[in-house]
C-alpha cells in the first residue's frame, strides 16, 4: 500500500455508520472517519480533502479531516481563531476556556481541546487577551 499516515487524500464520503463514515480514499482504498473527527456537515458522495490517521495492522485506514502531527494541527487551529477574531467587528470573541465544548463547536467547527490549545498559544504570543466572558484581539 503506498500511503502513508499523514499523507493529504481525496475523499469520498460514502456512507454514515455508528462510529463516523465510511469514505473512499483516492477513488481505491476504503476508510473510516470517526464521527469525533467531524466538525463540519458531511453528505453521502461528497468529496472532500483528508489526511491519513493510522493504517492499522488489519489494513484498515482511518482518516482525518484536519492534517495530521501536532504543529499542523495548532497552527491550523491558531489560524482559525485569529482569522475569526480578526472578522469579528468588536475584535473580540464570547468564547472561553469555560465555554461548552457544544457551542464551541458550533461557533469555532472545533473540539474544545484544540480550542483551548489554540487559545493558549496565542496567549503566549501576547496576541490576545483572556478576558472572563472572552477572548480579545490584541494590536488589531
Amino acid at each position: 500500500m503506498e500511503l502513508q499516515e499523514g499523507d493529504k487524500v481525496q475523499l469520498i464520503i460514502e456512507t454514515e455508520t455508528g462510529l463516523g463514515y465510511t469514505v473512499l480514499i483516492n477513488e481505491e482504498f476504503d476508510g473510516l472517519l470517526f464521527r469525533s473527527e467531524v466538525f463540519q456537515q458531511l453528505e453521502e458522495n461528497m468529496e472532500v480533502t483528508g489526511y491519513i490517521k493510522n493504517i492499522r495492522e488489519d489494513g484498515k485506514i482511518d482518516v482525518s479531516l484536519r492534517p495530521q502531527g501536532f504543529r499542523n494541527v495548532i497552527d491550523s487551529d491558531v489560524d482559525k481563531v485569529l482569522q475569526k477574531l480578526k472578522d469579528s467587528r468588536e475584535g473580540f470573541l464570547l468564547l472561553t476556556d469555560k465555554s461548552s465544548p457544544d457551542s464551541i463547536r458550533f461557533h469555532m467547527k472545533m473540539s474544545k481541546k484544540a480550542f483551548k490549545k489554540a487559545v493558549g498559544s496565542l496567549y503566549k504570543k501576547k496576541r490576545i487577551a483572556i478576558k472572563e466572558d472572552r477572548i480579545e484581539l490584541l494590536n488589531k
